[in-house]
Parts: C-alpha cells; sequence; structure tokens
C-alpha cells in the first residue's frame, strides 16, 4: 500500500447540533445548512449504503496512484506564498484559502489562479480589509479572469464583512487551533453566506490539515461511476455520505488524485465512452453490483 501521511488523529468531536455558532447576521440559508450538517454529523444520510468500504478506497487509491503517480503524494504543507485558487486552499491563511477556493469554483484552475494573482496585485496579498471596503465594481475588474466575477465579488466583500461584524478584525486563524474540533470548524465556516460543505472542506483539508473529503464536480462523478453513492445523491449528500465511508488515511491522498483523474481521463467523462479508463478495468476486476438497484454496473462501464 503506498504511504500517505495521514492528518493528525483526533477524538471523535461532538455533534454538529451542540457545537452551532452564533452569528449577528445569518441567512436563513445558512441556517438551512447548519440544519442539515447537524442531521449527518454522526452518520451517513445513506446509512444503508455500504460502499465505498475501507477496502474499496484503498484500492482505488492504489489504481489511480499506479496511473498518476506525479500526484500520488503525501500531504502537502499550506504555505504563505502559495496561491490559493491554485492549490485549492493550500495556504496558512484561513480567509485567503476560503478566498481562493471561492475564486476556483465554476472554472478552470488556469482563470481562477489568474484572478487571485489579479486580486492580490489590486489590493494586497491578505489586505481584506481594502478589499472589503473597495467599491463592489473594483473587485468585480480585478478578478474578471475567473468568470462569474459579479457573483464572486459579492461573495467575497459579504463574506469579509460578516467576519469582521463577528469577530471585529478581518481574521479567522482561531480556526487554526488544534483543540477546535472539525465539527466546530465546518459549522462557522458554512455560517457564512456563500460558503458551502465543499468550500468549508477543501479549507479544512488543505489550509488547517484535517482529514475531510470535499466533493467537486470530478469527485462526485466518478463516485457515481464507482458505484460509492446511491444514485439518487446530489453533491452535498455525496459529500456528507463520502466523508463517512472514506477512511482519514487517504482522504487527500484519494481527492487529490480523483481529481486528477477526472480531468484527464477520457474513457469515464461521457457515459458510453469506450475510450480505456482504469476504472472501467477496476471495476471489471471486482465484478461488483450496484446494491441499490441490483444492476449489473458493467452496463456504466461500456
Amino acid at each position: 500500500m503506498t504511504s500517505i501521511r495521514a492528518g493528525l488523529k483526533r477524538s471523535r468531536s461532538p455533534s454538529l447540533s451542540s457545537s452551532i455558532p452564533s452569528s449577528p447576521s445569518k441567512s436563513s440559508h445558512s441556517e438551512k445548512k447548519l440544519r442539515l450538517a447537524a442531521s449527518y454529523s454522526s452518520e451517513s444520510p445513506y446509512p444503508t449504503f455500504p460502499h465505498p468500504t475501507p477496502e474499496d478506497a484503498h484500492a482505488v487509491y492504489e489504481v489511480l496512484a499506479k496511473a498518476h503517480p506525479q500526484h500520488a503524494r503525501s500531504r502537502l504543507p499550506p504555505k504563505a506564498s502559495n496561491n490559493s485558487a491554485q492549490t485549492c486552499g493550500s495556504t496558512n491563511n484561513v480567509i485567503d484559502s476560503l478566498i481562493g477556493v471561492i475564486l476556483s469554483q465554476n472554472t478552470s484552475g488556469k482563470n481562477s489562479s489568474s484572478a487571485k494573482a489579479s486580486l492580490d496585485t489590486a489590493f494586497g496579498k491578505h489586505n481584506f480589509a481594502a478589499i472589503a471596503e473597495a467599491s463592489t465594481a473594483k473587485v468585480v475588474e480585478a478578478i474578471r479572469h475567473g468568470g462569474l466575477a459579479n457573483k464572486k465579488a459579492a461573495t467575497i466583500q459579504k463574506l469579509l464583512g460578516s467576519i469582521k461584524e463577528k469577530h471585529g478584525k478581518y481574521s479567522l486563524q482561531h480556526l487554526a487551533d488544534q483543540n477546535k474540533s472539525d465539527e466546530e470548524i465546518m459549522n462557522e465556516l458554512i455560517a457564512y453566506d456563500g460558503v458551502g460543505p465543499k468550500t468549508a472542506s477543501c479549507v479544512l483539508l488543505f489550509c488547517l490539515g484535517r482529514d475531510s473529503f470535499a466533493v467537486d464536480t470530478h469527485v462526485f462523478r466518478l463516485s457515481k461511476f464507482l458505484g460509492w453513492v446511491p444514485e439518487k445523491a446530489d453533491r452535498v449528500m455525496a459529500q456528507a455520505h463520502l466523508d463517512k465511508r472514506v477512511p482519514d488515511e487517504v482522504k487527500y491522498g484519494l481527492h487529490v488524485l480523483m481529481i486528477q483523474h477526472g480531468r484527464v481521463c477520457k474513457g469515464c467523462k461521457k457515459a458510453g465512452s469506450r475510450e480505456p479508463c482504469i476504472l472501467k478495468e477496476y471495476r471489471k476486476g471486482t465484478k461488483a453490483e450496484n446494491v441499490e438497484d441490483g444492476e449489473d454496473l458493467k452496463s456504466v462501464m461500456t
């Protein structure tokens, strides 16, 4: 088994419902996110769905690690100099990580990293007060390269305003406290408008060094392809399920490898593709069946 440096082990955290932070300006959408997170704090939303098993997760990690050895690596420590949009939030400043992940949504890595570099040039790296207090038009212009600039600029400025309102300063570094549970951190992050479970999970995984399994479009598609989530699952429910099922020691490596494979493999991007894919071969080898409807998964591999 390829060695992966696991994150620090922690005792089981208290339930989400017992640690939901108060917020002076919590929206109804934020309340909904917190209630949903609390519902699945201790078990999967699909408790009788048995996949992936720990063996499934380790096996797929090994298959993908052989196919993409340059991405089969131990957890990389976050660096202040990193472009947080280019590195899925891998920087040691929590707000910078959040902004980077927001900018990376619904666009390419090249576009999002360009937008983040432009934002830093326009306002100064970590000069969150300048971003918050600028006209929205100026922020939009700075991040225009990344797409959806109007929406993302408004989200970033509202996020910064909420952080300042709650904490009296532009900082979330208290979330780096090792005594805080993953659930406490997740709850504070998703309480902010514009921050969903995937964005928060990326911050946990890449910025704070926690064992969290973020589900983006690539991970979601491949998880369905592998039969790891029910067909009816959406991305939020898939993340809640997979975060409970994937072992901590492979969460980082498997996430990175699934994203890389999802980006480059033509064989599993479209249903019915006849291009080769190592995951097709893996599924054929396991002769697994879809436990939800009993149908042979071979039909989705050809």
